[in-house]
């Protein structure tokens, strides 16, 4: 059984089984099972607006989606107690920390670490600032989110950044065994 199988066996249930929490993605099209629920997910490309709560709400999306990898690498996709307890935990830690995990997990390449480090150089520097005039992202050489060709760098790398991420989730999503998923 595959991704697409197990979507189309779950749509077509009355009933979908509570124990499932898992973001699904097949494609272009994303999906979000939690508490007997299917419902859209992101979509597979984002769009920045050269606004703060633009900015804001992509890096929480990629946020997500570690903690969604780190919660396949450890429970699957159990909905139990301990998925409650490890989503607790997992928003006691910094992203900075998830990002080295992922390092040491050998899920992130160096290079690929580095870049996420200096894309969340911006979330942080974002969520400390009224306007985007004053933070700065610093690829190579510091470049300002409020000068076009900045903003437009930064964007470039996040989604490039995002689409690496989106294949990374689909290697670990792969990992499930689909057909004791399917009789859940």
């Amino acid at each position: 059984m595959s991704v697409p199988h197990f979507i189309a066996s779950i749509k077509g249930k009355k009933r979908i089984s509570s124990k499932i929490r898992l973001y699904l993605i097949d494609k272009e099209k994303h999906y979000f099972l939690n508490d007997g629920v299917l419902k859209n997910g992101f979509n597979p490309k984002l769009s920045i607006s050269k606004n703060r709560d633009s900015v804001l709400s992509a890096f929480s999306k990629m946020a997500f989606l570690f903690d969604e990898i780190i919660r396949l690498r450890i429970i699957g996709y159990s909905n139990n107690s301990d998925s409650a307890d490890l989503l607790y935990l997992l928003n006691l830690v910094p992203v900075n920390r998830k990002i080295r995990t992922f390092l040491d997990w050998k899920v992130f390449a160096p290079e690929f670490t580095r870049n996420m480090s200096r894309l969340f150089e911006v979330r942080n520097a974002t969520v400390h600032c009224i306007s985007l005039s004053e933070v700065n992202y610093a690829p190579k050489n510091k470049l300002s989110l409020s000068s076009t060709s900045g903003f437009n760098k930064f964007v470039k790398d996040f989604q490039k950044a995002w689409g690496v991420l989106l294949k990374i989730y689909v290697k670990e999503q792969e990992k499930l065994d689909w057909k004791k998923l399917s009789q859940l």
